[in-house]
């Protein structure tokens, strides 16, 4: 089977209901989670990507029974000590760095070691930023070049509470610690920047010591050692980053209108839609229900007449961080010149996101300006592709991927897009949604 996609037409208007896949945070976090329970958990909805089926290959590895059928799954969690596995277990955490990271929270007090492995995406990226902190509690962790994958981790039987700053906007990290801070005795005291709030979200539903107040730039969090906690019954609502991408394709499809059903619009993640009202796109919440801690509605979101530029203020950065690669698209189209900042984080992920892009847009014909952390955008309203453009070796980022897509279907050209597999990381059904809008009447 051919591993590229090609295409050479753009899309035509549409106005379309669609559902897409549950949320990924949640589905992984929602497997760690049930896997320290005290009796069966159930899930629905559960996105069934490669990198929730290693967090499950991880949790089996790990002793712990789970049955899965289609998006419906049952763990029978044994406890916070439940966990039964031999000696010198390998846990791959394939492309995900949620799973790579917060695993290695629940690993603390393993007493064995265990190696941790990733894909050559993830084997790239910092784990020093996490195993700084798990050693104050009191693991062992030994890295390849002192910060990459593979890693190795013993615990220990005496771990201590310690206070840790969080300065980045990293989730995994911070929630790779509050992990750790469960096992750990005494008063673990957290001070992180804005970032997403999934795992706080979950453990105050689960009634676990995680305690969270807010200002405008942090969160201070205090976590006590737990014993014991209820299974976790939870239909994934659906992800609003894999959303992200159908929203921006209608904001750059004229005369178009989508609505997505049931989308997780947890403030934390909103960073994407605040954005595009600034830039005068119009898009609603419909629906609104709080569900488990986190909030759900439906998103209506409309294509605009014109595309304003922006200056887009930092403090949304944590709640976008996904999203930008596909938000770029939306600044190549306004009228003006759009400014991005503080995105050093970006270059954190999958690829060197900001890299890619910048290079996307320079080989759609926008100028951009770029530094190791900014990038300000040229926006051309009249842009139209009539080249040949072909995108690969960009460390099978899924991102990269389903963004180039989207650019391909909004301003047409002829593209090859290598490595089409990238997406069963994340989002599988990426292609077959976006069929159904393409078919839309």
């Amino acid at each position: 089977m051919k591993n590229y996609l090609i295409i050479n037409n753009k899309i035509n208007s549409f106005n379309k209901k669609i559902t897409v896949s549950g949320d990924k945070s949640l589905s992984i976090r929602w497997v760690l989670l049930a896997s320290l329970a005290s009796g069966v958990s159930k899930a629905d909805n559960l996105l069934i990507s490669e990198d929730v089926a290693a967090a499950i290959d991880a949790v089996r590895k790990l002793g712990i029974k789970v049955l899965l059928k289609n998006n419906f799954c049952k763990i029978y969690g044994k406890g916070i000590n439940g966990y039964n596995y031999k000696k010198n277990i390998i846990i791959d955490a394939k492309n995900s760095g949620t799973l790579g990271r917060l695993i290695l929270g629940l690993l603390i007090n393993s007493p064995f070691s265990i190696k941790l492995i990733g894909d050559k995406s993830l084997s790239k990226r910092d784990f020093k930023r996490i195993s700084d902190p798990l050693i104050k509690f009191g693991a062992k962790l030994k890295l390849t070049n002192k910060k990459n994958l593979p890693l190795s981790i013993q615990g220990s039987t005496n771990l201590k509470a310690i206070k840790y700053s969080e300065n980045r906007g990293s989730a995994q990290c911070k929630s790779s610690v509050i992990f750790g801070a469960l096992r750990s005795n005494g008063t673990t005291l957290i001070k992180a920047k804005k970032s997403r709030d999934h795992t706080e979200l979950l453990c105050k539903y689960l009634n676990l010591p995680v305690y969270t107040k807010k200002n405008k730039y942090y969160d201070y969090i205090k976590i006590n050692k737990f014993k014991k906690f209820r299974s976790l019954n939870y239909k994934i609502p659906s992800d609003i980053s894999s959303s992200a991408f159908f929203i921006i394709l209608t904001v750059l499809t004229p005369n178009s209108k989508l609505i997505i059903k049931n989308v997780n619009i947890n403030p934390s993640r909103l960073g994407v839609t605040k954005i595009l009202k600034m830039m005068g796109i119009k898009i609603l919440f419909q629906n609104k229900k709080k569900y488990k801690g986190e909030t759900t509605a439906d998103i209506k979101v409309l294509s605009p007449k014109k595309i304003k530029p922006i200056n887009c203020p930092s403090e949304l950065n944590s709640g976008a961080i996904d999203e930008f690669l596909v938000i770029f698209l939306v600044a190549a189209k306004a009228n003006g010149i759009s400014y991005f900042k503080n995105l050093e984080e970006l270059n954190q992920k999958e690829s060197p996101r900001l890299k890619w892009g910048a290079k996307i847009l320079n080989e759609m014909g926008i100028k951009t300006i770029t530094t190791t952390s900014s990038i300000k955008i040229f926006g051309n309203p009249d842009l139209k592709i009539n080249k040949k453009i072909i995108i690969k070796n960009y460390l099978k980022d899924h991102r990269v991927f389903m963004t180039s897509v989207i650019a391909a279907l909004s301003f047409g050209g002829s593209w090859k897009i290598h490595d089409k597999d990238s997406i069963k990381t994340s989002f599988p059904n990426f292609l077959k949604i976006l069929n159904l809008i393409k078919n839309s009447d």
